[in-house]
């Protein structure tokens, strides 16, 4: 039995959300306030496009990866672009974000806990990419706004003799553990407070509510898992600043 009425309805109901989610943004006279609202645009026709795609080549394995490198270059140079773009930043982030993704799905897949078909692969790898792809900018973002704020302490302990890295170690914890609180929240959280999107689409697809609980904590420890490689591996590399954030060399 379908769960939709049909594409009429649905267009409806996001014309009105969007329209709901603009005004009080323009009220508020907040900046970038279109910004939420040409996101939805977008996530719209990208969305019918990715459908359409899926529908002729999701049991097709060449072709899912395919669209996993797709969907990783764009995560990658979302985040890249968030930070800073450069080509030494979008070798970091890819680096980073394509070490925690493969070992936690290779674990996942290794361990059997969930089987290796097309479907699995493209469902928990788009999954882990988004939600390293959010991990990586912040963590990257959150890293240089606090050495900036905090750039007398630095500037004390290199005046000292600390190396780079030493001057900004504490700093560089404190932004690890930032850039995983919302993951961190969103997991501790589920089944009380959130029904994540994996649980309730396996529902919907028929499958069993216990069998739907055990793949989204698989997801929810894959996130976290990846999450924690790629933040680790930015801030390792961002760590030894020399200058301040935003000043010129």
């Amino acid at each position: 039995m379908s769960t939709l009425l049909g594409v009429g309805p649905t267009l409806l109901a996001v014309v009105i959300l969007t329209v709901v989610t603009l005004i009080p943004l323009w009220v508020f006279r907040a900046p970038h306030r279109f910004a939420p609202m040409l996101a939805i645009a977008r996530g719209t026709v990208q969305l019918a496009a990715i459908s359409f795609v899926l529908g002729g080549v999701i049991t097709s394995p060449i072709w899912v990866g395919v669209a996993l490198l797709v969907i990783f270059t764009v995560a990658a140079s979302t985040a890249t672009r968030r930070i800073g773009w450069s080509r030494d930043h979008f070798t970091l982030i890819s680096i980073a974000m394509a070490a925690g993704i493969l070992i936690a799905v290779t674990v996942v897949f290794a361990t059997r806990a969930v089987e290796f078909t097309p479907q699995y692969a493209l469902a928990i790898g788009g999954i882990v990419i988004g939600n390293s792809m959010s991990i990586a900018t912040v963590a990257g973002r959150r890293f240089a706004e606090t050495v900036d704020d905090q750039w007398d302490q630095v500037e004390g302990w290199l005046a000292l003799g600390a190396t780079p890295r030493r001057a900004t170690q504490e700093l560089s914890r404190r932004t690890i553990y930032s850039a995983l609180i919302p993951t961190t929240d969103t997991t501790k959280t589920t089944g009380l407070v959130t029904l994540p999107g994996a649980f309730v689409g396996a529902i919907f697809g028929g499958v069993s509510p216990l069998a739907a609980g055990q793949f989204q904590i698989i997801v929810l420890a894959s996130i976290m898992a990846a999450g924690s490689i790629t933040a680790v591996i930015i801030i390792w590399a961002l760590a030894p600043v020399r200058v301040r954030p935003g000043s010129p060399d």
